[in-house]
């Protein structure tokens, strides 16, 4: 059996094997730039090598680099996580020539999955419905928009030695090809250092549904279930389940024996992902093979309780599968939700920061039969680094049925705390209470579709509203409660508080009666019937449980001036609890606008200026590119809103900006 194992990766999903390792009895090694030097798996692991610096380029994808990791600390395998050198053919056969095992598939199985060109024509070859599109290299711009214009729009602009959603494009015209293509190219040589890429039809209205195979090196190959990751932005997966929602069985027969036969034909053996696209009539096409662990491993893990990295490392040991296709049963249902370090109410754009606050919900299975996991690879007072993926971590719900899964996971997002940093949880926490996502009515375009103006927050209900009232009722109460104790504490003439309030709160003004009962607090809406609201919730404490009218809610509390930003299912208000007469006269009082910045193209995120395409005096166009940053490997383009004139150029290209920086300004 191995011994030791070098992680040649980091963050969450390093942390992810050395849990396994541990399990097994394994010593772990992992590896470190000078920016994760204080990172969790570092912490974790039995050893740490540094291997330079932070930019990946010179530290986690320089082979020379880990296999003197290996040397230093004798590791007779390694585990190569997703992304980086995972599925680098060059690695692993440089790890055969030193004599290490390593933990994933035969070498003949990454050249020819890990390059997509070449992956969808063995899949033809082997029986594999494939989307249509252009299989060989595409030399330049001018060559994409040939070929794009041959193909018929919208087409896929993708690296062929992508992944994770990096240099991959939707063109729907000829200028959208052309620029495509370069952001693509620059995208694949900053993240692979492999730039060649290829086009292929876009199918409209799809579904990204990808099968999970499994199979030792003994030609004992099966599959474990579909997963569902329809929802996606900027080619990205944001949230999978585990089975689809859309599949029925004889479909997901279908596509797990056409996976198989695809592995098959490469003599797969390790863990493994086909990614089919799926259109509205279970048509299905062939997209790529991932031959790695996929980031959304673990809903399958909890719908077949397989734990897919022991497999790998008994696989990668030369021991036979102990199970059979017969044998694989889907169990329940699973929900991830992928915490990001991206701001959705900045496009989701990146963000960088120490995290001041890190507290994920209680891990393991509750008192109503769900579970909760939490993958992750920070902690409080951890830094989140611009130099690579923004996740912060991987929630996962398990429910007998979806339903209640989604329930779980809307619940497990609500007593989800992190401050600090910009991050999606909101918008994660808006999906999970969306009509459409709990039908299951997915596709790749559910973002685009269901925000097209962006993520702008939820607007809460009546119903929701009131809630939130009651909940700042009783912190009100609460917070004059301790005043009193305070200023009696200190002076002979102790006050009383009042019971008349009224509640203000995105728009609506609630005049309530808050009634302390002891164990529970009644706040009264006019003549409507009373909310009971109860809750362990003291001054200071940023969380806490309510039980309203038996409901219990996780709310998130901070002060805010005279009230307090309550956030709650991704709605995120402020809340004033005045009395009556300071409620009429804040009435009376002007509203604070913010500056104006409509001239200005100001930095969205923390990232480098890699070019700035315009001059000071130039006149530009609504949905010219002015300028793009690059940030968390991924380039960003930056474009004009309306027509205007350049009056200044602040920034250049190499230059290191934060959030809100200037780059140009204009007449």
């Amino acid at each position: 059996m191995i011994k030791k194992i070098l992680i040649a990766n980091r963050g969450e999903i390093a942390c992810r094997v050395i849990k396994s390792a541990r399990k097994m009895g394994i010593k772990t090694v992992a590896v470190y730039s000078d920016a994760d030097r204080e990172a969790l798996h570092v912490k974790m692991a039995d050893e740490a090598i540094h291997i330079g610096p932070a930019p990946s380029a010179q530290s986690y994808i320089v082979i020379d680099k880990i296999l003197d990791a290996i040397r230093q600390t004798g590791a007779d395998a390694v585990h190569p996580g997703y992304g980086f050198l995972s599925e680098n053919s060059k690695f692993a056969e440089a790890l055969d020539k030193e004599g290490v095992i390593f933990v994933g598939p035969p070498v003949r199985a990454i050249k020819a999955m890990g390059d997509k060109i070449t992956s969808k024509k063995l899949a033809a070859e082997a029986g594999v419905s494939t989307v249509p599109g252009h299989m060989g290299l595409i030399e330049d711009a001018e060559e994409a928009v040939k070929i794009a214009g041959q193909i018929g729009y919208p087409v896929m602009i993708k690296a062929s030695a992508g992944g994770g959603g990096k240099g991959m494009r939707i063109a729907w015209n000829d200028a959208e090809a052309r620029e495509g293509f370069q952001s693509s190219k620059n995208e694949a040589k900053s993240s692979f250092g492999d730039d060649r890429i290829f086009i292929e039809k876009f199918v409209t209205q799809p579904r990204h549904i990808e099968i999970q195979v499994l199979g030792d090196q003994h030609g004992n190959l099966l599959y474990l279930g579909e997963r569902e990751c329809s929802i996606q932005r900027r080619n990205q997966k944001v949230i999978e389940e585990a089975p689809s929602p859309f599949l029925d069985e004889a479909t997901r027969k279908a596509m797990g024996e056409q996976a198989v036969a695809l592995g098959k034909a490469v003599g797969y053996f390790s863990a493994g992902t086909v990614e089919f696209i799926v259109d509205g009539e279970r048509n299905f096409y062939f997209l790529e093979m991932n031959t790695r662990l996929q980031v959304e491993h673990p809903v399958t893990e909890l719908i077949t309780g397989i734990d897919l990295v022991e497999q790998m490392i008994r696989v990668a040991a030369g021991e036979k599968l102990a199970i059979r296709q017969d044998d694989v049963k889907l169990n329940g249902w699973a929900i991830e939700s992928r915490l990001y370090a991206e701001d959705p109410f900045r496009n989701f754009l990146p963000s960088i920061g120490r995290l001041t606050r890190y507290r994920p919900p209680v891990e393991g299975r509750r008192e109503d039969g769900t579970v909760v996991r939490n993958d992750t690879g920070v902690f409080e007072g951890g830094e989140i680094s611009m130099y690579y993926d923004p996740m912060i971590a991987k929630l996962c719900t398990w429910a007998p049925d979806r339903l209640t899964a989604v329930r779980a996971m809307s619940r497990a997002l609500d007593d989800f705390e992190v401050e600090g940093i910009g991050h999606n949880l909101p918008f994660l926490s808006a999906v999970m209470e969306q009509d459409r996502f709990r039908k299951g009515e997915l596709t790749t375009a559910y973002i685009a579709e269901e925000f097209p103006d962006g993520f702008q927050g939820v607007s809460p209900s009546e119903e929701a509203a009131k809630v939130l009232a009651a909940v700042a009722g009783l912190i009100n109460l609460r917070t004059q409660k301790r005043g009193v104790l305070v200023s009696g504490a200190l002076a002979n003439h102790p006050r009383t508080v009042g019971k008349d309030w009224v509640v203000t709160l995105a728009g609506h003004s609630f005049p309530v009666s808050v009634r302390d009962e002891g164990s529970k607090t009644t706040v009264v809406f006019g003549e409507e019937t009373p909310l009971t609201i109860s809750s362990d919730w003291l001054p200071g404490r940023p969380h806490a449980s309510f039980v309203v009218e038996g409901r219990t809610v996780g709310i998130k509390v901070q002060p805010a001036g005279s009230g307090w930003r309550l956030r709650w299912r991704g709605i995120d208000v402020v809340a004033r609890v005045r009395s009556p007469r300071v409620a009429e006269l804040a009435e009376l009082m002007p509203e604070k606008l913010p500056p104006d910045t409509s001239k200005m193209l100001l930095c969205p995120m923390p990232g480098v200026v890699t070019s700035i395409l315009v001059g000071e005096g130039d006149t530009v166009e609504a949905g010219q590119s002015l300028a793009t940053v690059e940030a968390m490997k991924m380039e960003n383009v930056l474009r004009a809103e309306r027509r205007g004139v350049v009056k200044t150029v602040a920034a250049k290209a190499g230059e290191s900006l934060a959030v809100d920086e200037l780059i140009l300004e204009f007449e």
